[in-house]
Order: structure tokens, then sequence, then C-alpha cells
């Protein structure tokens, strides 16, 4: 199960999780990847919505929560990865972009795809100098989205994910992506992970 993405370079066979700050540009990466890979590509919204969308049970339980204002919990979010990942669409592979966000999801997620005896290809972080996300956070953000607010935001997510890249780290999945570079490039040094090549024209 720790042999990195040696085994992912089939496409339709990756399973990837994307991590990285606010504004790293993991989204506009994720599309990218999930032509390229042939895998959806699944954000922890998208999972969200989904569910409360097919009026389910676990629909049902996420749209109180979400109706509440509550952040939806650790329990609640695990049986809707669990869902999204059972769907025939993510059967071949996925990327997720959004969780695990914390060691338990990380440790939660690993429980869900050794239920199905798969594992995870490899875990893609992006990598932005703290100052150049704030510059690119503050250009797109409204005009109240002031300088200490973003960097309080980076500030947690550094607090929350630190213990991600050991625990990805040590199962040797952890691959560096240098995000601080044109969007084509980000892309190729991610496909190179998997043994793609060929960029060009893609984005856009």
């Amino acid at each position: 199960m720790g042999d990195g993405a040696d085994g992912a370079h089939a496409r339709g066979r990756a399973r990837v999780v994307l991590l990285g700050p606010p504004g790293a540009g993991k989204g506009t990466q994720a599309q990218v990847l999930s032509q390229r890979l042939g895998v959806p590509a699944i954000s922890t919204g998208d999972m969200l919505r989904e569910a409360v969308a097919e009026g389910s049970d676990l629909g049902g339980k996420v749209q109180g929560i979400m109706a509440s204002g509550a952040l939806v919990d650790d329990a609640t979010m695990a049986e809707v990865v669990r869902e999204r990942l059972g769907k025939p669409d993510a059967s071949e592979g996925f990327l997720l972009d959004g969780y695990p966000r914390t060691l338990p999801q990380a440790e939660t997620l690993a429980g869900i795809l050794g239920d199905a005896g798969l594992s995870l290809s490899a875990v893609l972080l992006v990598e932005v100098p703290e100052d150049e996300l704030v510059r690119r956070t503050l250009l797109r953000s409204r005009a109240d989205d002031r300088e200490e607010v973003v960097r309080e935001r980076l500030r947690v997510y550094r607090e929350k994910t630190a213990p991600l890249i050991g625990y990805y780290g040590d199962r040797r999945l952890l691959r560096q992506i240098n995000g601080n570079r044109p969007v084509e490039s980000v892309t190729a040094q991610m496909l190179g992970v998997f043994g793609i090549e060929g960029t060009e024209g893609v984005v856009g």
C-alpha cells in the first residue's frame, strides 16, 4: 500500500488527494487533472451538494446540519465521502480537493479505501509562498478581506495541515508541487507524477 504513485500511471487508475493553502490554485488544477487522468474531480462542497440533492437519509441529515449554520462533523462527512467514492464514476479513481483537512479525516479516508481493498496513489501538495498567497487572495477578494484576516486563514490552514504533510510523507505518498509558477507549468509538474506528458494547450 505504500508504493507511492508508481502504480497510478495508467489513465483512470489514480486515487489522488490535493493539498494546499487557500489561493494555491487547487481548484483550477483539479479540473485539468480530472480530464487528463480520466477520473472525477471531487471537492468537499460537491460531495455535500450531491448528498443533499439526492434526498437520501444522509442527504437530509447533511441539509439539516448546513441549514443550522454548523459545520458538518467528521462522522457525517465520513459517510458522505464513503457514499461518493462508492459511485461508479469513482470506481477507477478520483481527485479529492478539500478532504481530508485533518489527521483524523486522513485516517478515516484510509479506512474507507482499505475496506474496498484500495489505497491512495499520491498526495499532491501545492506549495506557494505566503506573501504570494496573500497577494493573490487580496487581488480576487472583496475589499473587506484585510491582509491580517487572510494571514489568519493561512495560519489555521498550516496548523491543521502540517500533521497531514507528515502523515502522507511517512507513507511515501507526498509529492511537493511548486505552485508559484504559471498554471501550465504547475499542471505539467503534477502530470509528471503520473508519467504523463504533453500538456500544451490543455489549460483554458
